[in-house]
């Protein structure tokens, strides 16, 4: 067995060439994200077995997997999601959650799939925070568009980790609704302390501010203590450490200067210049391969629902989208398609359910693994298929608009 040195070394060298090979290929059209699972795949006990995770890669993993969600929830604008666009970013991801509660328990009644409500809640999540980096490079976050990418991955992201905490949870539903609220209540209490910290004359703030720009990096050490603390208090209260990492990144948002670009440049050093790698990496080792194979239909089964269950009903709510101030013209057939495949596009919420799902007892590996790997197919093509939607090349493969969408394709500008 490789030792956890070796592996190590095997795992940062996958973090290293996986942004290499992503600059070959025209345009990035493959995700680095993608080079990183596939790395793992490689490496992992499954098929060379030359790394293997132990407790030192366990916990890296874990604190990536944490950078993720802190940096996803750093990135929500409080105000827009609880605006017209977030509500019915909402709306959609609850008529998601409904539809896959209805398909999984046919395929239940089937005996095709088990541990129905894992499955449900895994087919209804978007990996907002896999999906920054490839919004980033394509230039699209600060558009309508990828604002309402964000409004529907923050909800997507949001939602199945409360759900995994009140329908997955061994203290039953009431009791982890329960639970839920008094986390939040002292999540909130969290949030008070930056800003008594910040008031104008506080010599604590003083002292930050003097050594965010030190070796002491009093900023990077602060938000590493936040999302820590939240992850800790979460796992405290019987949830998932992943919700207090997204209370981590709100909580970010709200005590962080407006337009603090210095922390925001070293907390991306530090995410995704290593730990958030290793997560990917280590997401992709633990896809058995062989047991994937022995069942290709379950895993093509997986894929569809998935854009049945998530890609649809946003690619329905989109043509309804008419920004936040309720004047701009709908989205096009091409931008509602790329809204509802980047949508569509999850895993890191899909390992967190699997995992629940299997240290339970209420889940086979086989079927964790497919449904690992059909979330990693998901980001491999869906992020894909909507840059190639969205490329100026192709445009003229675009569908003709409907009626509703050609007062806005006569002056479309292009966005992404």
């Amino acid at each position: 067995m490789p030792s956890v040195g070796a592996s190590l070394f095997w795992i940062v060298a996958s973090a290293v060439v996986a942004p290499l090979l992503a600059g070959l290929f025209p345009r990035k059209l493959v995700p680095e994200v993608v080079l990183l699972l596939l790395a793992g795949v490689i490496i992992g006990p499954h098929v060379l077995d030359i790394a293997v995770e132990g407790s030192g890669i366990e916990l890296l993993r874990d604190l990536g997997l944490g950078l993720l969600f802190l940096l996803a929830g750093y990135e929500i604008d409080t105000a827009e999601i609880t605006g017209r666009g977030g509500r019915r970013a909402l709306l959609t991801w609850l008529a998601s959650l409904a539809l896959a509660f209805g398909l999984v328990l046919l395929l239940s009644l089937a005996d095709v799939v088990n541990a129905g409500t894992a499955v449900a809640i895994a087919l209804t999540s978007t990996a907002l925070g896999t999906l920054l980096p490839i919004l980033r490079d394509a230039g699209t976050l600060d558009s309508r568009l990828g604002r309402t990418i964000l409004n529907h991955g923050a909800f997507g992201e949001l939602g199945p980790v409360v759900a995994i905490a009140v329908l997955l949870g061994s203290r039953g539903s009431l009791a982890s609704i329960a639970v839920l609220g008094v986390f939040a209540g002292a999540a909130v209490l969290v949030a008070f302390i930056p800003a008594r910290v910040r008031r104008d004359g506080s010599r604590i703030a003083a002292i930050i501010r003097e050594g965010s720009e030190t070796t002491a990096q009093t900023t990077v050490r602060l938000t590493m203590l936040l999302l820590v603390a939240l992850a800790a208090l979460a796992a405290s209260f019987g949830l998932d450490a992943i919700l207090g990492a997204f209370g981590a990144g709100f909580i970010l948002r709200r005590a962080a200067p407006e337009g603090y670009e210095a922390l925001e440049t070293k907390l991306d050093g530090l995410a995704f210049g290593f730990l958030i790698p290793i997560f990917f990496v280590t997401s992709g080792m633990a896809i058995d391969v062989e047991s994937v194979a022995s069942e290709p239909g379950v895993l093509v089964a997986f894929v569809v629902l998935i854009l049945l269950v998530r890609s649809g009903p946003v690619y329905i709510s989109g043509r309804f989208d008419r920004g936040s101030g309720g004047t701009d013209p709908p989205f096009t057939v091409r931008e509602r398609t790329q809204l509802a495949l980047y949508a569509g596009t999850g895993l890191p919420v899909i390992v967190a359910v699997t995992g629940v799902a299997v240290s339970s007892g209420n889940m086979t590996t086989a079927h964790a693994s497919a449904l690992v790997a059909a979330g990693a197919i998901t980001v491999l093509l869906f992020p894909l298929g909507a840059s190639l939607i969205g490329s100026p090349r192709n445009r003229h493969l675009e569908p003709a608009p409907d009626a509703a969408d050609r007062g806005a394709a006569n002056d479309e500008n292009p966005r992404s």
